[in-house]
């Protein structure tokens, strides 16, 4: 069986890597645009004190946290190792008040999860010692099975492993062809693939490729810039995630590096810029939780599209009305949490198989569009 994969993101790369890995025959197509959501994500893996409330979101970001240790076990297997995933811990840092009520939250999920691990309640002492530039009066939930990862190493990695199983990586943009209502395969800078089925997992460009076929999907753009800072010499790998839950975040990596993050601007389209009032805000957020952070130096700003959908649930599975193609997009900040997990189930479908989990709930929202 024949499938090509439009878009190498982190739901793409999954996608191909485990439908090389149940021996399909796969085509990825990699159009390497500015802006994608892997790349500039930040990379969190903690969706238990989540607030949001949809099952449908909670159980593909649980499904997604837990699938991460065998994900990256079976990398390493097939000599992917460069992939950054960590389980550092993570901590909510809030007032007592938001404190319990987080707890309480997270508590209850640990039945049906526990990779949640150890909760702890730390002082606001016992918290720096943790993060030290973090602020020094504030208390925090320690949740022990908090990681972090590199969107774009760890996508590289099961894009190398793919590949290394025969899959077909193309570079450039992808038309679709078709026959009547039925995806026949793909055109790539004039190269025609074949294909039984495709699967479009290209973020915010989803709709460049499906306008063809009249069709647009339910994602808009939503910009994120996030910042990433040196401490030199500071060894930081180990340090927790740390989630105010005021909508930035702040996480750190192995190579002195610490990431603050990140704007949500809806309305801009793909307008690929940092701004002044994005970095701004972004370091304001920043240092207002870790003011430790101060002499830090700057060396670089991430812009991300993340794809938005209308009820931010992920939209999975096939398009009705269209034999032999499927969709897989509307992640929004969630993507590295459930974009491995989701490219799974994604490969599932394509090969004929019932997904792990039931994806009725996220059927692709299409619209009609102007050929």
């Amino acid at each position: 069986m024949r499938i090509a994969v439009v878009g190498a993101g982190i739901l793409g790369a999954s996608a191909a890597y485990h439908l090389a890995a149940a021996g399909a025959k796969v085509v990825l197509v990699d159009d390497v645009a500015q802006g994608r959501a892997t790349a500039a994500g930040a990379g969190i893996i903690c969706p238990w004190p989540s607030l949001v409330e949809d099952p449908a979101w909670y159980l593909l970001a649980s499904a997604g946290a837990r699938y991460y240790p065998k994900l990256i076990a079976l990398l390493a297997e097939a000599g992917q190792t460069d992939v950054s995933y960590r389980k550092t811990g993570a901590m909510n840092v809030l007032g007592e008040a938001e404190l319990d009520q987080v707890e309480r939250r997270v508590r209850e999920r640990v039945a049906t999860a526990p990779e949640v691990g150890a909760i702890t309640r730390l002082t606001p002492r016992e918290a720096q010692a943790l993060f030290p530039p973090l602020r020094k009066d504030r208390a925090a939930l320690h949740i022990e099975g908090g990681a972090r990862v590199d969107g774009a190493a760890l996508g590289r990695a099961m894009s190398h492993a793919a590949v290394a199983q025969n899959a077909k990586l193309m570079r450039g943009r992808a038309k679709l062809e078709h026959d009547d209502r039925r995806v026949t395969g793909v055109a790539v800078d004039g190269e025609t693939v074949g294909a039984d089925a495709v699967v479009v997992t290209a973020g915010v460009w989803a709709n460049d490729i499906l306008a063809p076929l009249g069709l647009r999907i339910a994602v808009e753009p939503q910009r994120g810039q996030i910042i990433h800072l040196r401490l030199p010499g500071v060894r930081t790998g180990n340090w927790p995630v740390l989630l105010p839950l005021n909508g930035y975040y702040l996480l750190a990596f192995d190579d002195s590096r610490v990431v603050v993050g990140a704007t949500r601007e809806t309305g801009t389209g793909r307008d690929y810029r940092v701004t002044a009032g994005g970095q701004a805000e972004v370091l304001n957020a920043g240092l207002a939780a870790a003011p430790g952070l101060a002499s830090a130096t700057m060396i670089e700003t991430r812009v991300g599209f993340r794809p938005m959908s209308p009820d931010g649930k992920p939209q999975l599975g096939r398009v009705r009305g269209w034999d032999g193609l499927l969709i897989g997009n509307g992640m929004g900040p969630s993507g590295l949490t459930i974009g491995p997990y989701a490219g799974k189930l994604l490969a599932q479908l394509a090969l004929g198989e019932a997904p792990s989990v039931d994806l009725s709930a996220y059927e692709p929202v299409m619209r009609t569009s102007r050929m």
